[in-house]
């Protein structure tokens, strides 16, 4: 069984990737740093409840969709 962290780093890159941008793009919407992008798609951060919504904002998706399993 997966945990929360990843399928929230697979939902994110997933997202991400439909849309055709990059972690760069993905963190000029988002107002956030690329790194931070990165490191929240492998799975290396959690992201916090406030950064779920903003991910999901700039994604243009409910922040339901990044925890899907």
């Amino acid at each position: 069984m997966n945990d929360l962290r990843d399928t929230v780093a697979r939902n994110l890159r997933r997202l991400r990737t439909v849309k055709g941008w990059t972690q760069e793009e993905l963190a000029y919407r988002a107002k956030v740093d690329r790194s931070y992008v990165s490191q929240l798609e492998t799975g290396v951060y959690s992201a916090s409840v406030t950064m779920l919504g903003k991910l999901s904002k700039a994604l243009g998706v409910d922040p339901s969709e990044l925890l899907k399993p």
